[in-house]
């Protein structure tokens, strides 16, 4: 970075950008200073793991049995959707595509939805289908945490601003 000077890219879920590819054809659109900082810089790589697996948008809503993302990614659990149907596999192939972009794209973090079973960062949904949430990490985030590039979520737009400035990655 030092040698060319250029602010590093960061990874961000397509659909905090307005993109509708969430599992029901929606976005979550955010929209924060630091976002329409880093878009006016073209440091945003923006991704949607699951479209990137093959995954259709609309899909049915999936979510981790018995685990979370670091489970899925070491055999010991799976992803179901609503329906009944493992998705594990789609979503082990849109990690491994988001972190081959990731690294492509010269990403030192990324910015992930809360909850989801790919990008969940902190708290993702229990795999009952009830609306509850624990713990953990979603596919995608253990990814790219076990190939050391930081998640933060939406809510966490000023700790991923600290990090730049402490790791001198700001402008």
């Amino acid at each position: 970075m030092t040698e060319t000077n250029k602010t590093p890219n960061i990874l961000i879920s397509a659909c905090l950008l307005g993109n509708p590819v969430r599992y029901d054809g929606t976005d979550l659109f955010i929209d924060h200073p630091l976002i329409k900082k880093w878009l006016d810089q073209d440091r945003l790589i923006a991704v949607c793991p699951e479209v990137e697996g093959g995954m259709p948008v609309p899909r049915a809503p999936a979510e981790i049995i018995n685990g979370d993302g670091k489970t899925v990614l070491g055999g010991k659990s799976r992803v179901m959707d609503s329906a009944g149907e493992d998705v594990t596999t789609p979503f082990i192939k849109g990690a491994l595509k988001t972190l081959k972009m990731a690294l492509d794209n010269d990403c030192v973090a990324a910015i992930l939805t809360e909850h989801s079973p790919s990008c969940g960062s902190n708290r993702v949904y229990d795999g009952t289908f009830t609306k509850t949430k624990r713990d953990g990490v979603g596919v995608t985030t253990s990814m790219l945490e076990q190939n050391h590039i930081p998640v933060f979520n939406q809510e966490q737009l000023e700790d991923l601003q600290e990090y730049l400035e402490n790791e001198a990655y700001q402008d």
